[in-house]
């Protein structure tokens, strides 16, 4: 894997010594390859929309996040490295990137520290870059609330995207919420513990994990469909001239959210009709029954 950017300026480097870009290997791929097929074949996922993508330039792929947010956005972003050969650059959590040999493996799959400059400087560079405005406060997601989104205030993506000048693309997904059962969210009374010991750590209450099972009482995720869908391709340009920024990102924050519903709802009902939604329907299709 190599680095092609060598300018040093400040506003072109990445924090922690990430590269600007990445060109992965045949290894680099077939390792990814092998890394996501049990996912894969556990979840069996479908795809549409991945022609919306552009070949090239600055994009910023905006999705939902689900319950499994680390389980199905893996998935999507290797169908896309497989199908439109593009490699989407995903922004990891501080407790991940802290560590040091996990840090210099995400790097190497082009995956570096969540935070705005890093995002600034990726679009800047013609990178595609995924992002989840509703951030930890959409995944620790309460009961009835599966694939809302949860974006009140959060208008800094929009704004990334018109000084950069980069295309948005709604990138939604459906099944992360359907793998687990939420026993109790954490608004709960019995998760009075874990959220004091959240709100123990600095972080806010509303980040209280729910506790969840899988099949049974066990954490194995159930075999629920994953379906993705890429929407129509958002150009920024129209949002650059306003003179008031915060305007123009409220604004651009609203379409793409009701692009991404659309998207949303599209999958739902996609996924209504599909009889092999879990893996019974799955193994009697395969049987022919």
């Amino acid at each position: 894997m190599s680095r092609h950017d060598t300018d040093s300026s400040e506003n072109e480097v990445l924090t922690d010594g990430a590269p600007l870009h990445v060109e992965l290997t045949d290894t680099d791929r077939r390792v990814i390859d092998l890394l996501t097929a049990p996912q894969r074949a556990w979840f069996s996922p479908r795809f549409y929309g991945l022609d919306n993508l552009p070949a090239e330039g600055p994009v910023l792929l905006v999705g939902n996040h689900t319950l499994a947010g680390g389980t199905d956005a893996p998935l999507l972003a290797h169908e896309i490295l497989v199908q439109r050969d593009r490699l989407v650059r995903g922004l990891a959590e501080n407790v991940l990137i802290d560590v040091p040999v996990l840090r210099d493996a995400l790097h190497r799959l082009g995956i570096v520290r969540g935070n705005r400059h890093n995002c600034q400087t990726l679009l800047r560079k013609g990178e595609a870059v995924a992002v989840f405005p509703g951030g930890g406060r959409e995944a620790m997601r309460g009961k009835g609330q599966k694939y809302q989104l949860i974006w009140e205030g959060r208008t800094g993506f929009a704004r990334m995207a018109i000084e950069t000048g980069a295309t948005i693309v709604p990138m939604a997904m459906v099944g992360g919420d359907d793998i687990f059962d939420i026993v109790f969210d954490g608004d709960h009374p019995v998760m009075a513990p874990v959220k004091r010991l959240v709100v123990g750590m600095g972080l806010r209450a509303n980040l209280t994990p729910p506790l969840i099972r899988g099949v049974g009482p066990t954490l194995l995720p159930k075999p629920e469909r994953f379906y993705y869908s890429l929407g129509t391709p958002i150009d920024t340009a129209a949002w650059q001239d306003f003179e008031d920024v915060e305007e123009a990102a409220s604004e651009l924050q609203t379409v793409v959210k009701k692009e991404l519903e659309g998207e949303l709802d599209f999958l739902l009902a996609e996924r209504a009709k599909d009889r092999g939604r879990s893996l019974l329907g799955r193994t009697l299709g395969f049987l022919g029954l």
